[in-house]
């Protein structure tokens, strides 16, 4: 590994994800991109709450304001979880709930990932088969090594 792809949110699994990740990464003296993939509707609600608090304040926050805090948020989960010395981007993005997969994937060939560490839902293979999953789909089409970690 080289650079590996970290996505991530601030939940216990995604810190066990991350802190995994980092094993790696120091034993193959690899970089890490943790990536915050936001829904639409996650951003929206996130947008909101910063524009209170800017009225409150009497700031006004761009549109980039909320995938800044989410990518601050990822670094400042990185300084706590992390080995020392590993290299570290943070990226965050927002898209539909449907193309969740798809951000991933493109930010991995952006960011020319050869590994990507994502966590996966547990379900039923009926579940899977009629809805599909993204960690499935990061599997299937990834051109490079997965780690897949139960949430």
């Amino acid at each position: 590994m080289e650079r590996g792809l970290v996505v991530a949110e601030r939940t216990d699994a995604h810190r066990d994800l991350l802190r995994e990740a980092g094993e790696h990464a120091s034993g193959a003296d690899a970089e890490l991109v943790l990536l915050r993939v936001m829904t639409e509707a996650e951003y929206e609600a996130d947008a909101e709450t910063l524009a209170s608090i800017g009225s409150v304040e009497n700031v006004s926050y761009d549109s980039r304001a909320v995938l800044d805090a989410a990518a601050n948020d990822l670094r400042e989960m990185g300084r706590e979880v992390l080995p020392t010395g590993i290299d570290v981007e943070t990226v965050a993005r927002a898209t539909d709930e449907d193309d969740i997969d798809t951000a991933v994937l493109d930010t991995a060939a952006d960011r020319d990932c050869d590994h990507v560490f994502v966590l996966g839902r547990r379900r039923s293979p009926a579940g899977k088969a009629l809805f599909g999953d993204v960690a499935q789909r990061i599997v299937l089409d990834f051109d490079g090594y997965v780690t897949l970690s139960a949430g």
